[in-house]
């Protein structure tokens, strides 16, 4: 049991049992943490505790460290960076734990803390919102108020509860918690459609609950509709043990490209001609407009003579990004949610989806630097009204101005992300086993020339999911009819590599780069066509036993959850058999798996059925139920995937589905 401390407004504390209705940023105090403050403290400094938390000066607590007491008044008052265990320290950051280390295969051995972190979202919808660059939308959907929602914090090991409450008008909504594997909580993965019916609206709720088997930096949003893209997102931090050693974490960056428009309006647009520039790039969620000045650089604080860990986000719809911190170089220590050996690094090519983990080294000179994102790729991977997206990283005790040097643009990665890097834990898979086979290449297509102009294709099916009817229902009635639009993969290998052949347009003139995503998993990236540069002309590469096998690692290759299908060629990657469910793999451009690109695997339907709780199965029901006596009042019509994107009239005052 936890008791968790809720403010109800900036003077009142309440602490209450219940798992439903946590604050934004819980506090969460054990029995015996409260048991153990009223022995040793007096009365008097326990409410002087509780004054403090309250004062805007007081840092709210970190999940407490596995194996460590709960002292809670050194947990509630010290910086995050300093509540660590005995092992874990600025000099020693590989260690955890007794028994826990940057070595333990987190696949294989997950602490068990017995804590559960629990948190509520509500969505909530605002007309003529004014953004952080002066310029009032029309319409944004928000999480806790914010279009960026509270960051979900846990330790390696804790359970996760989130009470999400769709207060939204007219739009149902599920919320995916990127990158998190959800071994054995499946119908908790948040992709409507496929793992469970939309949430609905008008004060519809449900409880996801889900274990921090992995540790690192990540993300949530919605899988349903332009939320995702209107401001249904938030970011995820488990702490856990590092390959370097750092004194300071500076906590999440998250990066995203911003749009005047509503998302809704441009899936419109991008279904009958090319993508829209962003209006500006947001850090942090802050921006300066280009044209007006207007908002402000989001700043984040070096000390001097200290290593930082920062925690780099790419959260946009369609933009990848070249980021460079001038002056400076940074050290890669993961990528997604998988440590690496440490690399060192001039620039930074991020993907959408994609997050790094750096520690950057404060030895230059005291002063202030640009730490800059630009676009490569001949526009293959974004572009931006804003000429000069940028944030400013300042020196303490640097003057409170704008850096002077305007320093010298990244290296152009065209579009392609870093393919040599090192897990920590290593994991081989033998070359070998794979031979391309017609039910193990996924070619990728643009159609071209119908209503609408633009249709995505994987292996010549465009996805369009059922939400009154998402796939683990067929599974639980053991009904293996599924519909073909589903574009559903059944893999019933146990505990087997897989490998999968991904093929960009291999008989198209021209293509575009994808950032592909996977549910449940993280894949190897076993090999991929050769670099090129993502514009015109482009070489197309399909994938040659004869020449390509010396292309492909077998040991220890990147392993991540996000990876760039390059431009006309290919990308050949595998996951192993180990996690029953229904995963999605798509592109993570909203666009385009608005449009259709994606598939689903249905790994072990058969264990998958067997694994369901009756609680799930009882909160699956329920939901279902009520979404499916809400849709039919629905006044507009789904025409989209489903997965990702809808259309907004701006006349009306609501929201439809079109795509």
């Amino acid at each position: 049991m936890t008791i968790s401390v809720r403010f109800e407004s900036p003077f009142l504390l309440i602490l209450t049992s219940s798992p439903l209705h946590p604050p934004p940023h819980p506090v969460l105090l054990s029995v015996y943490s409260l048991q153990f403050l009223f022995m040793m403290k007096s009365f008097f400094s326990a409410a002087a505790l509780l004054l403090g938390l309250v004062a805007p000066s007081a840092v709210l607590a970190a999940p407490s460290l596995p194996g460590v007491p709960r002292e809670v008044t050194r947990d509630l008052l010290r910086p995050v960076e300093e509540r660590q265990s005995s092992c874990h320290t600025a000099a020693n950051r590989a260690c955890w734990a007794p028994g826990f280390d940057i070595n333990t295969d987190y696949e294989v051995s997950t602490p068990n803390t017995g804590v559960t972190r629990t948190y509520t979202l509500t969505l909530t919808e605002v007309d003529n919102w004014l953004g952080p660059d002066g310029v009032v939308k029309q319409k944004v959907m928000l999480v806790n108020g914010d279009i960026f929602g509270p960051t979900i914090t846990a330790n390696w090991g804790d359970w996760i509860q989130v009470n999400v409450i769709n207060n939204l008008r007219t739009n149902g909504t599920s919320i995916h918690w990127h990158g998190l594997h959800q071994k054995g909580t499946n119908m908790h993965d948040g992709a409507n459609g496929v793992t469970e019916c939309p949430i609905p609206p008008k004060g519809g709720s449900r409880i996801y609950r889900f274990r921090a088997q992995q540790y690192g930096t990540s993300w949530y949003h919605s899988h349903f509709s332009a939320q995702y893209g209107n401001g249904v997102v938030g970011t995820i931090v488990v702490n856990g043990p590092a390959s370097v050693p750092y004194d300071i974490d500076l906590g999440v960056f998250p990066i995203t490209d911003y749009y005047h428009k509503p998302a809704d309006v441009l899936v419109e647009e991008t279904m009958n001609g090319g993508p829209p520039p962003s209006d500006t790039v947001l850090f942090k969620g802050h921006g300066k407009n280009p044209q007006t000045g207007a908002g402000k650089f989001a700043n984040v604080t070096l000390t001097p003579g200290k290593r930082h860990r920062l925690r780099i986000i790419n959260t946009s719809t369609h933009d990848h990004f070249q980021l460079k911190l001038q002056n400076h170089t940074m050290t890669i220590i993961a990528a997604d949610m998988v440590p690496v050996q440490a690399q060192t690094v001039d620039s930074l090519f991020l993907a959408v989806g994609q997050r790094y983990d750096v520690t950057i080294d404060a030895n230059k000179s005291v002063g202030n630097y640009w730490f800059n994102a630009t676009f490569g790729g001949g526009l293959a991977c974004g572009a931006s009204l804003n000429p000069h997206p940028a944030a400013v990283f300042r020196y303490q005790g640097a003057p409170n101005t704008l850096p002077t040097n305007i320093g010298t643009p990244a290296a152009d990665a065209n579009c392609m992300d870093l393919n040599n890097l090192t897990p920590v834990v290593s994991r081989s898979v033998p070359t070998s086993g794979f031979t391309p086979r017609p039910n193990n290449t996924l070619p990728v297509s643009l159609t071209l020339g119908g209503t609408p102009l633009f249709v995505w294709k994987v292996n010549g099916s465009s996805i369009n999911v059922d939400w009154d009817k998402p796939i683990v229902d067929y599974v639980i009635a053991q009904n293996t009819s599924y519909p073909p639009q589903a574009n559903v993969i059944t893999v019933n290998s146990v505990n087997q590599w897989t490998y999968w052949l991904i093929e960009n347009d291999p008989t198209g003139p021209f293509s575009i780069p994808h950032p592909m995503h996977l549910h449940g998993h993280d894949f190897l990236v076993v090999g991929r066509s050769p670099d090129q540069p993502a514009g015109v002309p482009q070489t197309r590469y399909r994938f040659n036993p004869a020449t390509d096998m010396a292309l492909l690692k077998s040991s220890n290759p990147v392993r991540r959850d996000v990876a760039m299908l390059p431009a006309n060629g290919w990308l050949l990657i595998a996951f192993k058999s180990d996690n029953p469910g229904a995963w999605l793999f798509h592109c993570h451009i909203a666009w385009h798996v608005s449009g259709g690109l994606s598939v689903q695997y249905l790994e072990r339907p058969n264990d998958l059925r067997n694994g369901f709780s009756q609680a799930d199965k009882n909160q699956h029901n329920n939901n279902c139920n009520a979404w499916r006596a809400y849709w039919p009042t629905n006044p507009f019509p789904k025409i989209d995937s489903g997965l990702k994107v809808k259309k907004w009239v701006g006349e009306h005052p609501d929201w439809y589905i079109k795509n």
